[in-house]
């Protein structure tokens, strides 16, 4: 339940997924590590706290403030993730193909090309259009930041319970219940979006699909920061 109404947990992945045309592993291999390290990073907090010998209502004041701290990030990457995606649909640049000639001679151009008798219908398409920049690129990592910011509330006070009555195997099971019911919600969610929307065409705002996902993702922010969401 607090990953279903909480979107900032789905929502960025799906939009972001969707306007770069990650494929399936890819989504489900980035929506796996963001939500290892959005559980993880909790645990963590709960066991430094409770070595310094923090009080419950301490480490829920830290947790508020990651996640304040989580949804600033959203909106100020959804903001920045839509300038972009304003300024390259703007910028009117259309992904290159490859036209491969009879003779063997391959030459690249744009998709605007007019139509034309030296370029026969025989084509090769290496980059198909909307094709997402490498997975290197710096979008995966900040999403990762942004949910190891951002915590899981419900998590702190069973953990905290179990680890203050000195029941280590409950704490293991806690914390590996609570990770695989957040991983398999988180899962379940993405790629039913994902299944859905990648069947929507967007027609003559295709091009905008980047702006859109920035527009979505400041949005869960703004849920977050404003709706406690």
């Amino acid at each position: 339940m607090h990953t279903l109404v909480g979107p900032d947990h789905y929502v960025p992945f799906i939009v972001i997924g969707r306007a770069r045309r990650w494929g399936f592993g890819r989504l489900m291999l980035l929506t796996f590590a963001c939500g290892l390290g959005h559980v993880f990073s909790s645990v963590v907090i709960g066991l430094v706290g409770i070595a310094l010998g923090k009080s419950l209502s301490h480490l829920q004041g830290v947790e508020e403030m990651r996640g304040a701290w989580a949804g600033w990030a959203l909106i100020l990457f959804g903001a920045g993730y839509g300038a972009w995606g304003l300024w390259r649909a703007l910028r009117g640049k259309h992904p290159a193909h490859a036209h491969l000639h009879p003779d063997g001679t391959i030459h690249r151009h744009g998709h605007d090309h007019p139509a034309q008798a030296e370029h026969p219908p025989v084509h090769e398409h290496p980059h198909a259009e909307g094709e997402p920049q490498s997975w290197r690129s710096l979008t995966p990592w900040v999403l990762f930041i942004v949910f190891v910011l951002g915590p899981c509330e419900p998590l702190i006070p069973l953990f905290f319970a179990s680890a203050l009555a000195g029941s280590f195997d409950e704490v293991l099971l806690v914390t590996l219940g609570y990770c695989a019911a957040t991983l398999a919600a988180m899962h379940v969610l993405v790629a039913a979006c994902w299944l859905g929307l990648r069947k929507i065409s967007l027609g003559p705002l295709e091009r905008f699909s980047h702006v859109l996902a920035g527009g979505v993702v400041l949005l869960s922010g703004v849920g977050m920061v404003f709706f406690d969401l």
